[in-house]
């Protein structure tokens, strides 16, 4: 039995070291078409900011290191043209052939560029490790006075707050009304208050359609980075009759099969299922990846293993400050159909005696079931912690009633005796009586 992989960062790797554990008779082949495999995108705004020292910090594994560790073939600078399905062939540049038992498609997604412009000198994106290896080699050789971010995504705001950690004042555009894609005006001006006072000037409402050489939208601008999302990688897949899903990525069921036998799909490349909404949705993140990975690898070797869906969950980390979300905003749930209510609450993150920070909260539920939507988390500390709260129940799909009651950790260095969780869930419960 042989099997192929095609793409060797997240998904890729973790779908060749899974199947590996299962099967230690399996031949594995990744085909890799850049020259490193196995390393941490979101890594990359750390590595710009200064606070990454080395760009091969963020390598986390040779292919070496799977071929002498995990009995694991990986080859670079492959890159695959066509999947011949009937053949049960890849061909690579070249013209050669590979023969699979099974195939794993983990061939990722691209940096949106659909700008005039964009492919001046001093424009970049930030996607990969040499598109790092060149902003920082530009910044220190070429000492750009300003700078400009397109997009208000995450790696658009973690990209301008790492150019303004480096002494640069920095515009960041965003051609819709909120950062984040949240449809949530408190969020957003919290952030956008943020940004201002280390030296980021956020325009919201304002699509740029021309990028100059040294101007964005009348901005000047010596450096630019384009973050204006991503699209999966799918014509490859499309011309071997893979299907796609209703949001134009690789269309899979829970254990990562494709319409096609012995074909799995995983990562940037594909949809998965919303776990709040039901509905198939498009979210290339690194925690995501790496799950869809691991099933495809276990099931092409003869596993049965399910994912069964994401609940959106998303953490950024700016100077001072760390934003978190998960499930739906008040504005995304009543989009989808529910009849949502929400309550947003300040509260101190630990016992005010030791030096308490303000946490924001914000809980989303649905009038008519009482079941917990969605929620956000903003604050210096605790974040993360708080929103993988919300994120587990939303997973456990826990009513509104059973979120409130949740016996919650208390030591006043580290929380309080009633958590900003907690707090935020009995005023939502007022709001839904």
């Amino acid at each position: 039995m042989q099997l192929v992989v095609i793409g060797g960062v997240a998904a890729g790797m973790s779908a060749a070291a899974r199947a590996r554990r299962l099967d230690p008779n399996l031949q594995i082949i990744v085909l890799e078409r850049g020259t490193q495999v196995s390393w941490a995108a979101c890594g990359l705004p750390f590595y710009l900011s200064g606070r990454v020292g080395k760009l091969e910090d963020l390598i986390l594994h040779t292919p070496e290191y799977f071929e002498r560790e995990r009995n694991i073939r990986v080859r670079t600078g492959a890159e695959v043209t066509a999947i011949q399905p009937a053949r049960r062939q890849v061909v690579l540049r070249g013209g050669e052939r590979l023969s699979y038992d099974r195939l794993v498609i983990a061939i990722g997604a691209r940096p949106g560029r659909s700008i005039p412009g964009a492919d001046l000198p001093h424009v970049f994106t930030l996607h990969c490790l040499e598109d790092g290896r060149r902003i920082r080699e530009f910044i220190e050789q070429r000492r750009p006075r300003c700078a400009a971010v397109i997009g208000g995504g995450y790696i658009g705001l973690e990209a301008a707050d790492a150019l303004a950690e480096r002494g640069l004042p920095v515009t960041l555009f965003e051609a819709g009304p909120d950062v984040l894609g949240r449809q949530d005006r408190e969020l957003t001006t919290r952030i956008s208050r943020h940004l201002a006072s280390h030296g980021v000037e956020l325009r919201l409402n304002t699509p740029v359609g021309e990028i100059r050489p040294e101007a964005v939208a009348g901005v000047s601008a010596e450096l630019v980075i384009l973050a204006l999302g991503v699209q999966p990688n799918v014509e490859l897949a499309l011309e071997a009759g893979v299907e796609l899903g209703p949001t134009g990525a690789i269309r899979v069921n829970e254990r990562m099969e494709t319409n096609l036998a012995g074909v799995y799909a995983a990562g940037d490349c594909a949809e998965t299922t919303h776990l709040v909404t039901g509905s198939p949705v498009y979210l290339p993140l690194g925690t995501t990846a790496n799950k869809m990975g691991r099933v495809a690898g276990a099931n092409a070797a003869g596993g049965r293993e399910k994912f069964a869906g994401v609940v959106g969950t998303m953490i950024i980390a700016l100077r001072g400050l760390a934003v978190g979300v998960t499930g739906l905003s008040l504005a995304q749930a009543r989009k989808e159909g529910f009849d949502p209510v929400a309550a947003r609450i300040e509260a101190p993150d630990r016992s005010r005696y030791l030096g308490s920070r303000p946490t924001t909260v914000e809980l989303v539920a649905d009038r008519r079931s009482g079941r917990l939507l969605g929620g956000s988390v903003m604050g210096e500390r605790g974040v993360a912690g708080r929103i993988n709260v919300i994120a587990a129940a939303l997973t456990a799909g826990l009513p509104l009633e059973q979120f409130a009651q949740l016996d919650l950790a208390y030591t006043p260095p580290l929380a309080p005796v009633w958590d900003p969780l907690l707090a935020a869930a009995q005023q939502l419960r007022k709001a839904l009586t």
